[in-house]
């Protein structure tokens, strides 16, 4: 009944290790470990969003030491709860996105996420599952966001109509209904990515402490509405985006465009309001009335933000899903850890609703131990 998640996401902060029982209706946490990403790895795992030279040596590279990132927070976690390999039925492991191309070029498109498989195996002894999305976009899905069903399952309520805010570096939004087959689910646009990339240009440091910095600066309501102008966000869902849109290229050219110079912090301030603005007016177009609004993620710790979010949403409650019973910072790692359960049981993990997909698929690879 013991399962490992581990998460690293678009943030690039580094990796997220969870280890929890699946015994009852609610799974429960033993352990979480956080470790970052080694500076150099973060830089080239940044650089590798976008093409450069030798990509397939490097991303090979890449991939075997995100397998040894994971494989040391696997130590970490365990040693934590005085548990070892053999205690664990099975790890979900998401890897690191670099690409994310769904239906594009071909009609099926691609998505990568960077990791040995094999090689985490090997080092931890421990069934792997990992590629868990490639099956949702072979049956012509997005292959994201996949957390929708988990969220579904763990904060799903009868009683009212509720939203759940991932804020990584891509920020996607769950739709839960009343009813429990009603579960909707989109990336609504950047969430933490272009905050953090500003913030360390202009400051050195990699992102903006509970969002100090932004709440210095004014919206600049010109460069707001300029972002906001990106066709992405008044498109149809099923769809999901990446650093491939969402990247420091677009902001600088949007800049260009403008006619006047932008204080940095005002930029800062502006791009907190475009990650709130693309949040909030995508769940009053499909939140079919939710009224509370559960944020998870790096984001949920950003305190501007989060005021931002209750500004522009002040019909909906904005809580952290530590309210709940679940730490923001531990959502996404559990959630793989459900998936790898899923596919242990070979129950679907993805909703064709959100994904798009011709139907529920069991996700992911196997690596056995």
């Amino acid at each position: 009944m013991l399962y490992l998640g581990l998460m690293s996401g678009t943030s690039l902060d580094g990796v997220d290790g969870i280890v929890a029982r699946f015994d009852g209706t609610r799974p429960r946490v033993l352990g979480h470990r956080h470790q970052p990403f080694d500076a150099a790895l973060r830089r080239e795992l940044l650089a590798l969003n976008a093409p450069g030279d030798d990509e397939i040596h490097r991303g090979s590279l890449a991939a075997n030491s995100i397998a040894r990132a994971y494989a040391d927070v696997v130590e970490v976690v365990l040693q934590a709860c005085g548990l070892t390999a053999r205690d664990i039925r099975a790890l979900g492991a998401h890897g690191q996105t670099v690409r994310h191309r769904p239906h594009q070029f071909d009609g099926t498109g691609y998505t990568v996420q960077l990791l040995n498989g094999a090689l985490l195996a090997e080092l931890t002894g421990i069934d792997v599952i990992c590629d868990l999305r490639s099956r949702d976009l072979a049956a012509g899905g997005q292959g994201a966001p996949l957390v929708p069903a988990f969220h579904a399952a763990l904060f799903g309520r009868s009683d009212e109509a509720c939203a759940v805010l991932n804020l990584g570096g891509i920020a996607n939004l769950t739709l839960l209904g009343q009813d429990s087959s009603d579960v909707g689910g989109f990336d609504c646009g950047p969430g933490n990515a272009l905050m953090d990339a500003w913030c360390e240009r202009h400051t050195g440091r990699s992102y903006d402490n509970d969002g100090g910095w932004a709440a210095t600066g004014r919206v600049d309501q010109v460069l707001l509405e300029r972002l906001l102008a990106e066709p992405y966000f008044a498109q149809q869902p099923p769809k999901s985006t990446g650093r491939d849109l969402f990247h420091t290229r677009w902001l600088d050219a949007t800049l260009q465009a403008c006619k006047n110079p932008i204080d940095p912090a005002d930029v800062q301030a502006t791009l907190a309001e475009l990650t709130a603005r693309a949040a909030t007016d995508a769940l009053a177009r499909h939140g079919h009335g939710a009224r509370q609004l559960l944020v998870c993620g790096g984001g949920s710790f950003n305190g501007h933000l989060m005021r931002r979010l209750s500004a522009l949403a002040p019909q909906v409650q904005v809580l952290s899903t530590a309210t709940k019973g679940v730490p923001a910072d531990q959502v996404e790692a559990l959630a793989f850890a459900w998936l790898a359960r899923q596919f242990v049981e070979r129950l679907p993990g993805n909703l064709p609703a959100v994904t798009g997909a011709r139907g529920s698929r069991v996700l992911g690879a196997l690596h056995p131990a």
